[in-house]
């Protein structure tokens, strides 16, 4: 099983008063970095992509949308959005309510749905279940977890990995998984998972994500015709900040 890595640098610098000039600018691929300071040497940093204010979500999703199809083809795939907090990593995964800010997650299902409709008439039948859980002081937490739900072991739930043979899939033990079959539901997920996930002020935040959150969405396809059964993965994960 092969197993595809896509990281995000989600960043945003402004300067400390309005009328001041940012000391940051940015290409497409390199930031440089001037200091304020008389005499200091500006540093520059080189990515495989940035993406500047300007950049819309549509565009994000673009950068990653072939990794996201792999899923249905087979393969674990694992997006990460990282940065200081206050720089947009929640937005980027789960965006907003208007159509221009759907983030990743309702991106992706949305594709992996289209994507489904269209390898149906080529004989695929594929099934969704979607599974949200955070990682908050080492312990992991399920959001989709029923209010009446038994409490979870004490130290959280675990992790258990499968062979290669059996699909290489790694997999929370007892967190609930949802089928998803619109992506309405999908929302509903974010959103009941958005709930219950820990936050907490900060200097820079005034509702500052504390905790990671992996949204799991696990693709089982098969093709009778063809005799052949696929299993992925993708896993958006959005790091505290």
């Amino acid at each position: 099983m092969k197993y595809v890595l896509g990281i995000f640098h989600v960043r945003q610098v402004r300067p400390l008063e309005p009328h001041l000039p940012s000391a940051v600018s940015a290409d497409g691929c390199s930031i440089k970095v001037v200091p304020s300071r008389a005499g200091g040497k500006a540093s520059s940093f080189n990515f495989d992509r940035v993406f500047t204010s300007s950049t819309s979500q549509s565009q994000i999703f673009a950068e990653v949308s072939e990794l996201v199809q792999s899923a249905l083809d087979g393969y674990n795939v694992c997006l990460f959005s990282y940065g200081q907090t206050g720089a947009g990593k929640t937005y980027t995964m789960q965006g907003s309510s208007s159509a221009e800010g759907r983030g990743v997650i309702p991106r992706a299902v949305t594709q992996l749905l289209d994507a489904i409709n269209k390898l149906r008439a080529q004989g695929w039948e594929y099934s969704l279940e979607a599974s949200f859980v955070e990682i908050y002081n080492e312990h992991i937490r399920d959001l989709l977890a029923p209010p009446d739900a038994p409490a979870p072991p004490t130290g959280g739930l675990a992790i258990q990995h499968a062979s290669a043979t059996a699909g290489g899939h790694t997999t929370v033990i007892g967190a609930h998984r949802m089928p998803i079959s619109s992506v309405e539901a999908a929302d509903d997920l974010v959103i009941r998972a958005g709930r219950a996930r820990a936050v907490e002020a900060t200097a820079m935040n005034a509702t500052s994500s504390r905790s990671h959150s992996v949204f799991m969405l696990y693709c089982t396809g098969s093709n009778s015709e063809a005799g052949v059964r696929l299993t992925g993965a993708l896993n958006l994960v959005d790091l505290a900040g």
